[in-house]
């Protein structure tokens, strides 16, 4: 894979399995953000 896409671009792979991957990879990267995002909560007494 040379590069990333923005996730609104189409899925260039033709191949269901690498199709499966590029989703995957795109998946992970938006659950990586929104880790990072998230504010830690704690309790102050």
């Amino acid at each position: 894979m040379n590069c990333l896409k923005l996730f609104g671009e189409r899925i260039m792979s033709r191949d269901p399995d690498r199709q499966t991957a590029e989703i995957q990879i795109r998946i992970a990267l938006m659950n990586r953000f929104s880790a990072l995002g998230t504010a830690e909560i704690e309790a102050v007494a």
